[in-house]
């Protein structure tokens, strides 16, 4: 046995087969003593490794999301203590992913104490007071998903750099969860009426957001954030922190700025002039033209990566340069992938040239269409994605010429 404990490459195996009987039903005393002689010398990227070998060798996203939280009983009292974090800056965006953690732990604490005091409700004021720290509660829990945008959007794509995409797609899903037990429980509140058996009987559904969200804190805690240290470079953690602005912060903000040494500059040359068929300009020129156009661009080159996309005020879903050669597939949550690839698969087969959609979204309504994108002799390569608000557009009746535009202006001075 203590061969097999020593070679890493067996422990992973082992690994993968205990959760694999766990998820044929198995019950999990059978082989939580074998899981704790494996698991008391099991560190993060052992479990990374074991979610990653089994998404390459076949199973669904689904499958291994579903054994995910059996997984993660099992082994919590088992599992090799965190070793301690090495010192970071305030800043160091993994300081600030766990003092977020520590924020939504102490708002989970105060929710389990209010849920505790359901038992004992006497009377609708009694029953009101409550339902309004209920309430307080899951509104400050909703904020997670700032926390989850960061992590989806900036560090899982520098962690696929490395190899590692399975965990982050599974973590992706459990997110999605989470994210849906907190939005049930804040409308099941909102529409509660302040008597005792009402606050009791959405109790539940907090209850369910709350265990969600503290599932995923222990996740990041001892798997994800201890193998991103242990893979990411520091320029790559400068790159997390620079596009995290875009997302926001959870409850809490970083206590300084992290500008790692050796931080990769950005920049462009400005003196180059790009040659087209209906003439030329300036990169300085091209990306000022393209930051003032009412629509937004995103181009994914012919191997399903994001390769460029633009940048302007009001941007209707945020982008990250942290994107840039990440698989479109892993931009999207997991229930839209399927179709995400057929639309790509259309367009690479020529079965389509365009998909289009329109959506009600935070009060504007915004039109999406896809392009496939071919040179001169049909070549496939890629697609481009237009997003615009069109909500003004809708709302344009009768007509306004050139001509009246000195009217319309000085009219506007005034």
């Amino acid at each position: 046995m203590s061969e097999l404990i020593d070679n890493r490459t067996q422990r992973i195996a082992t690994l993968k087969e205990i959760i694999q009987h766990l998820h044929a039903g198995n019950a999990p005393d059978a082989v939580k003593e074998q899981l704790r002689e494996m698991v008391r010398r099991t560190d993060a990227s052992e479990i990374m490794a074991m979610e990653q070998e089994l998404i390459d060798g076949g199973m669904k996203i689904h499958e291994v999301r579903s054994m995910c939280d059996l997984h993660s009983q099992v082994t919590r009292d088992i599992l090799v203590p965190l070793k301690a974090i090495k010192t970071m800056s305030p800043g160091h965006p993994v300081e600030t992913f766990r003092r977020e953690n520590a924020a939504l732990s102490a708002v989970i604490k105060k929710g389990r104490e209010l849920l505790a005091e359901t038992a004992n409700l006497v009377g609708s004021t009694e029953a009101a007071e409550l339902l309004d720290r209920m309430r307080r509660v899951a509104n400050d829990l909703i904020e997670v998903d700032k926390h989850y945008q960061r992590k989806e959007h900036a560090l899982f794509s520098c962690l696929e750099r490395h190899g590692i995409s399975g965990p982050s797609k599974v973590m992706w899903a459990k997110d999605d969860e989470a994210r849906e037990a907190v939005k049930a429980a804040i409308a099941a509140l909102r529409g509660c009426v302040p008597t005792t058996e009402e606050c009791r009987s959405v109790a539940p559904k907090l209850l369910v957001a709350i265990d969600s969200v503290e599932e995923m804190i222990y996740k990041e805690e001892n798997i994800l954030l201890p193998m991103a240290l242990q893979t990411l470079t520091e320029e790559e953690w400068g790159e997390v922190f620079a596009v995290s602005p875009k997302y926001g912060w959870c409850l809490v903000e970083p206590l300084e700025d992290y500008v790692p040494t050796g931080a990769a500059k950005e920049g462009i040359p400005a003196d180059g002039q790009i040659m087209m068929p209906t003439g030329n300009v300036s990169l300085e020129q091209l990306n000022a033209v393209l930051s003032i156009l009412p629509i937004h661009l995103t181009f994914v080159d012919a191997e399903d990566k994001v390769a460029f996309f633009s940048e302007g005020p009001e941007r209707v879903f945020p982008r990250s340069k942290a994107i840039i050669g990440r698989k479109v597939q892993n931009c999207h949550p997991p229930r839209s992938v399927e179709t995400v690839e057929r639309i790509l698969a259309d367009f690479r087969e020529h079965r389509e040239d365009v998909a289009e959609f329109w959506i009600e979204f935070q009060g504007k309504f915004i039109h999406i269409r896809y392009f496939a994108v071919r040179d001169a002799a049909g070549k496939y390569l890629g697609t481009l994605e237009v997003t615009q608000d069109v909500t003004g557009i809708r709302s344009l009746l009768g007509e306004r010429r050139l001509l009246e535009y000195e009217e319309h202006s000085s009219a506007a001075a005034n």
